[in-house]
């Protein structure tokens, strides 16, 4: 606890302004770091701008106290808002992804099929390094860098235009003749040593270590202070145009070259290629000589080079079809695997995870991997004590590929795992068809309950901001939380404690009034988001809302479910015939709501909530009116949680299975086994863009 903190500024002495600068700074830089490199602030806005308006008017009483790493020091006002949302003029699209030869030469071969050209025929393509650094688009008009933006969700990013202008590299004016519009991509990067030096700095400080070049840049570029982004070397590489007003430019190649007469960086190595060969032949190339290259590359992208024909061939969902980045193969390397630990999840899955030597992969420090399940340690004979090799593919969680074993020393016994949970002692359980291992405590095993507590104030469930995760493991650890029904008591119960949460060390009065009122606002909500926030397995967003929908109310909903334990009982005929919901989710339901425990802890939630029902919409006529549908993949208009929300309006009915009794299915990106199992079916599939066009017809 500080208690310099609830003393007044007026009233501080000089020796206590010194120490709470010092305590503010440092404050200060977690919650930057958490919120920037992380995505995971502990504090709301207004509780930051406290702290940061409490820093700067000790230092207007005291002004010859303020530090070298003081905020006011640097350019700009106090922080206090987050960026501004921007549109882009065109979407920022992906691009679909290829692993092997074979996918490249598919590729070609497509490209070859959509322009009516024969094996033979000659296509160009232009092959370009795949930057791994922060997508990034600028807007320039009459010359002038008037907007700059990320990436977001293709559609919308966040305007981080002040930060990109300190981009050295950057032009704000473009040089020679250009057009009166145009939306310019690249990809913002920090280079390998420059992001070194970064992190050198930040260990001698004292602050945490960025996780690898791309974070760091992204980082950078996302700060509130400019300041900050403008003493970090980053650059930048354009690759090519969004909305533009270009007539002249017949092909990719003759873009880059405008691009870089209009003073606008490139990268050196992009190179065109006549043949399939000589792509394959680049891509060999370039993994050969990854490591020399000053900056972080992960595959090369190859695009059509003929404006006319990449017009031709047009988009598929939110991809070019006349373009595809080629991945690098996962990074691996070799350490020593010192002890295999059990995590325990939400549901109970026991999850096996290697804690390593320490090793550096792709620029990475990795000292943790997961092992995935018992069945994955047995088929790979891993043991503690092992020499192992490790592969780490882009963001995805490291994993041990196979083991060398001991190399030279007597191998360890196999590794066992528990027969009880290791937090709460309950038995080890395997279902019927499942890998998994699963702790039988549920809501009595400490690890569970914790995980569920964090679920049950997500964004998707009660969404209480100044709830994060921290923050309920540090509430959990002062006893103040043992179960949901303790956050909607836990203001009444401060009231009378002889040590209230304000004076807890990290509070303060502001943070305490925030969490409580923000608790307040969320006893109201609808029933399908309470079914979700009971962390319910096999119940997602999806299934709670037909639930929801289904029982309208939570009486009749929790009496159903309760009836419905009996198997032999109309609830659960009924419960079984809902679409998308079946036996394994009922069993799920049941197995839940006939827990004697799970129904204490419901029934004690109730008193301090009002569910809503769920809204029904019907439109007298729509395509989509009296539809079930289901969505697979990406989509690049909206979430899929807005898409189902617009159907739904309508009259559909969303579900999250496919079957003989679907009417559509809509796919975006990496649709997976849905849109397989659609067409063996013979259900109707629509792209996003079908979808988008049904979706805007009129009702009648």
């Amino acid at each position: 606890m500080n208690p310099i903190r609830s003393i007044f500024v007026h009233s501080l002495t000089e020796d206590q302004a010194k120490v709470e600068l010092a305590a503010l700074a440092q404050e200060l830089a977690h919650h930057d770091q958490l919120y920037f490199q992380k995505d995971a602030p502990e504090i709301s806005d207004a509780e930051y701008d406290a702290l940061a308006r409490r820093n700067e008017e000790i230092e207007i009483r005291f002004p010859h106290l303020k530090r070298p790493d003081s905020r006011t020091h640097r350019v700009g006002t106090t922080p206090g808002s987050r960026f501004k949302k921007v549109n882009h003029l065109s979407p920022m699209l992906s691009l679909d992804n290829a692993f092997h030869a074979e996918d490249v030469i598919d590729f070609v071969t497509r490209c070859k099929k959509g322009l009516h050209l024969s094996d033979k025929d000659a296509l160009s393509f232009l092959a370009e390094p795949k930057i791994d650094g922060l997508s990034c688009s600028l807007r320039y008009e009459n010359g002038s860098l008037v907007q700059a933006s990320t990436r977001g969700d293709g559609v919308t990013g966040e305007d981080i235009t002040q930060n990109v202008k300190t981009i050295r590299n950057i032009p704000t004016q473009l040089k020679g003749y250009y057009p009166s519009l145009i939306e310019v991509r690249g990809e913002i990067y920090l280079e390998k040593a420059d992001f070194q030096t970064l992190n050198d700095q930040r260990q001698e400080e004292g602050d945490p270590l960025f996780a690898n070049p791309r974070n760091a840049a992204a980082g950078s570029v996302r700060q509130l202070d400019v300041a900050i982004t403008a003493s970090r070397p980053l650059k930048f590489f354009s690759y090519g145009v969004g909305r533009d007003d270009l007539k002249d430019i017949l092909t990719q190649n003759d873009l880059l070259s405008r691009l870089k007469a209009w003073g606008l960086p490139i990268n050196p190595l992009c190179q065109l290629c006549p043949t399939v060969d000589d792509l394959l032949n680049f891509y060999q190339t370039l993994s050969h000589i990854r490591f020399k290259i000053p900056y972080e590359i992960d595959g090369v992208v190859y695009k059509v080079n003929d404006f006319a024909h990449q017009k031709t061939l047009g988009f598929v969902s939110r991809a070019p079809r006349w373009a595809i980045a080629h991945k690098f193969a996962a990074e691996k390397a070799e350490t020593l695997l010192k002890k295999i630990i059990i995590q325990v999840g939400r549901t109970g899955v026991l999850t096996p995870v290697a804690e390593l030597e320490p090793i550096g992969v792709g620029g990475v420090m990795v000292s943790r991997a997961t092992l995935h399940n018992q069945d994955e340690i047995h088929r790979k004979d891993i043991r503690e004590g092992d020499r192992v090799i490790i592969q780490r593919a882009g963001d995805v969680i490291p994993q041990v590929l196979q083991s060398l074993g001991s190399l030279g020393h007597e191998r360890g016994p196999v590794f066992q795992f528990p027969k009880t949970c290791p937090v709460c002692g309950s038995h080890i359980v395997k279902e019927q068809d499942e890998v998994a291992l699963r702790c039988s405590g549920g809501l009595t095993c400490h690890a569970q309950l914790l995980e569920s507590l964090k679920h049950f104030v997500s964004k998707h469930a009660f969404n209480i901001e100044g709830l994060a995760g921290k923050r309920i493991d540090y509430l959990w650890e002062q006893g103040l939380l043992k179960s949901a029904a303790d956050i909607f008591t836990l203001e009444e119960r401060d009231k009378s404690s002889a040590h209230p949460l304000k004076t807890h060390e990290g509070w303060g009065e502001l943070s305490t009034r925030n969490l409580f009122d923000s608790i307040r606002n969320r006893q109201a909500l609808s029933l399908d988001r309470f079914i979700y926030a009971l962390g319910i397995r096999h119940i997602g967003r999806v299934t709670a809302h037909l639930l929801a929908e289904r029982y309208g109310t939570f009486d009749a909903w929790w009496g159903a479910m309760k009836e419905a334990c009996c198997k032999d009982s109309s609830a659960y005929t009924q419960l079984v015939a809902i679409e998308g919901i079946g036996e394994i989710v009922a069993t799920s339901l049941t197995n839940f709501v006939g827990e004697p425990k799970n129904d204490v802890q419901v029934e004690a939630l109730i008193p301090h909530l009002t569910l809503r029902p769920v809204r029904k919409t019907t439109m007298k006529s729509h395509p989509f009116s009296g539809k079930t549908m289901v969505f697979t993949g990406t989509l690049s208009h909206m979430t899929r949680e807005e898409a189902q929300k617009k159907v739904r309006a309508l009259g559909a009915k969303v579900t999250n299975s496919v079957s003989s009794s679907t009417d559509y299915v809509v796919y975006g990106t990496d649709p997976g086994s849905k849109l397989k199992k659609a067409k063996e079916l013979g259900v109707k599939v629509l792209t996003e863009e079908e979808w988008v066009h049904l979706l805007r017809q009129p009702s009648q």
